[in-house]
This record gives structure tokens, C-alpha cells and sequence, in this order.
């Protein structure tokens, strides 16, 4: 604990250990690289993608142990009528993961990745945010240490991704919040919603800047009042890996908004992460810009649960693939550039 106590004063202290990227392996890697048979440079982000892999693994790149990790939760601001889907969906898709019957089983099992489903206490919804903190301070951070737990077996790549109804009012109330602008910035359809409800939701989100307002200064502050257990979870887990050195790949809009209250804290926390995929949901385009993030793919996706994640996963597994298992100039006896 912190000499204060206080459980936030416990994260930044993690914060502060962070380390960098191992130089020493990326240069071993990129040695190797420069003798691979093919023309320097030629497979483009490819290569990027194996580099970025060495340089958190602190080794060889390799993907043997891949895990996907969904974190759900529910949201009091969904009575309010912010999403096209009622509240109960949350548990159901939750039960649809555990039988294999949703989206990213499917992913799952076409790239060999293990995945892990999270019940962030589905029947105690967080308080709706226009009446109140979502969280208290304690419990978010608990939350944030439970998030933490989905490295236990040491994955060497870890997917994150999230699953809760009204998720995206609360991804766009936080990324409003830390970014500024009008929260018409950062709304959206979310899983659907016409213009009535856009407008609707819109509404609500600046119900709940103008109360926090005076709180917002904190980007843990942020998370508690505006976020979900599961940002507040995924938030915890993109720290955990950092401090073990395990790169992360991120999935869509909500995980983007948890992400950047790391980056609001230090804009190095998220160096060990790729962003999977720029998804249909409008504030994300705003919100990776704002980060400085490029993202892998763009599929118009916006389902959520870690599939963007798992799909980037395959590629990046590729990427390893690729460089441990190519020839040397060397090796095949194939001439090397004049």
C-alpha cells in the first residue's frame, strides 16, 4: 500500500516504475532482420509489428502463449436509454462467450488463442453517472488490481477487449472529459441507436461532464466517475503487462477511452500497446489521434469483445512466424544486393 493509503496514490506508484522498451534485443532482432532473405524493408509493417514484439518481449519475437481477455461489466447510465440493446444483453453475451457461440470464439479458434471472459460483478451495475460517481475511489482501484489477475499463466501476448451494454456513453463521457470538446464529439450510434438517440445520449453525456466538472482535472478521477468496471479493469491489465513486460494489443472504442487515462497520466504507458483497429464508433478515429496512435486495421467494425484485437493477434502472430522461421542470405545461398 501507499504511505497515504489512499488506493490511487497505489496505481501511480506503479506508474512510476514502468520501464522501457529492451534496446539490447531490438537491435539482436533488427541484426537478424538485415539477413533475412528478402529485400531490407520489404514487408513493410510486418516487420514494425516483429520489432515492436522484441522490443517488450525482450527476445526473439514469439507468440506461443496468446491470450484474449474480455472484461464485462454493467452500467447504471444504461436505464437512461443510451444503447438500442437492453441491459440484460451484457449477461447473455457473457453466457453466449462461456458456450462458444459469439464472434470471437470463432477468431479464437481460427488463430489459436486462448481466451478469458471476466464477470465484473454483472448485478450491481455502476451508478448511473448523471446522479453520481460511477465508482468510489476504492473500488475502482480494485477493480483496476482485479484487471490485473488476467496475466496469471504469462501470456507473451495479451488481447483486451470489453463487453457492457451503454459502454460507449461511457467511453465517450471519459474521452470527452480528458480530451475536452463538445460531447457531440465523441458520441455516437454505439449498437445501433438512430438520430433520436444519438441525441439522447448525447444529452446524458453532457449531464455528466457538467456534474463531475469540477473533478475532472484527475484522469483517475475521470475513470472512476465517468468509466465502467471494465475500463477500469483494462486499464489495470494494460499496467499489469507493462510492469511484465507483455505486449498488448487493443481493441476498439471503450478500450481506446480506458487506455487513454493511462496516457493522461503518462504519455509513455502505452508504448507496449497496438491498437488493433480504427472502428466505426466516430470518436475513436478523435481519440487515436489524439493518443498519436496508428491503428492496424480498418474493417468498419464496431462489435467490441476483442474480435478487432483477436484478428490484429493473428497478424502479429504471423509477423513472429515470419521472422523466426525465414531463411538467411546465408542459409539458401540466394545473392545479396549489389
Amino acid at each position: 500500500m501507499s504511505a497515504t493509503g489512499l488506493p490511487f496514490d497505489d496505481i501511480r506508484a506503479l506508474l512510476a516504475r514502468m520501464e522501457g522498451p529492451d534496446r539490447s534485443a531490438l537491435h539482436a532482432k533488427r541484426h537478424r532482420e538485415a539477413e533475412l532473405v528478402k529485400p531490407a524493408g520489404s514487408l513493410g509493417r510486418i516487420e514494425d509489428l516483429s520489432d515492436w514484439l522484441s522490443a517488450w518481449q525482450g527476445r526473439a519475437p514469439a507468440v506461443r502463449r496468446p491470450v484474449v481477455a474480455i472484461f464485462a461489466g454493467t452500467h447504471g447510465v444504461a436505464a437512461r436509454g443510451v444503447s438500442a440493446y437492453p441491459s440484460e444483453v451484457t449477461r447473455q453475451m457473457v453466457e453466449t462467450f462461456a458456450a462458444g457461440g459469439a464472434a470471437i470464439n470463432q477468431i479464437c479458434a481460427a488463430y489459436d488463442l486462448g481466451l478469458k471472459v471476466f464477470d465484473l460483478a454483472l448485478d450491481f451495475p455502476t451508478q448511473d453517472f448523471t446522479t453520481g460517481a460511477a465508482l468510489d475511489e476504492k473500488a475502482c482501484a480494485a477493480t483496476m488490481a482485479f484487471g490485473m489477475e488476467c496475466l496469471e499463466g504469462s501470456p507473451d501476448l495479451l488481447c483486451l477487449g470489453e463487453m457492457g451494454i451503454g459502454n460507449t456513453t461511457s467511453a465517450a463521457a471519459v474521452l470527452a472529459a480528458l480530451f475536452n470538446g463538445a460531447a457531440s464529439e465523441w458520441v455516437g450510434p454505439g449498437t445501433g441507436l438512430d438520430a433520436q438517440g444519438v441525441a439522447r445520449k448525447t444529452a446524458v453525456v453532457e449531464e455528466a461532464l457538467a456534474l463531475h466538472r469540477a473533478h475532472l482535472a484527475d484522469p483517475l478521477e475521470v475513470l472512476r466517475r465517468l468509466g465502467g468496471r471494465e475500463m477500469a479493469a483494462i486499464a489495470g491489465a494494460i499496467l499489469a503487462a507493462r510492469l511484465q513486460r507483455v505486449p498488448v494489443i487493443l481493441d476498439g472504442f471503450a478500450t481506446t477511452a480506458a487506455a487513454a487515462v493511462l496516457f493522461k497520466l503518462d504519455e509513455t504507458a502505452l508504448d507496449h500497446c497496438l491498437f488493433a483497429h480504427v472502428s466505426a464508433e466516430p470518436g475513436h478515429r478523435q481519440a487515436l489521434e489524439r493518443l498519436g496512435k496508428v491503428p492496424l486495421l480498418a474493417l468498419g467494425m464496431r462489435l467490441g469483445e476483442g474480435t478487432g484485437a483477436a484478428l490484429a493477434a493473428g497478424i502479429v502472430k504471423a509477423a513472429a512466424a515470419v521472422h523466426s522461421g525465414m531463411a538467411t542470405f546465408e542459409q539458401t545461398g540466394v545473392s545479396k544486393k549489389l
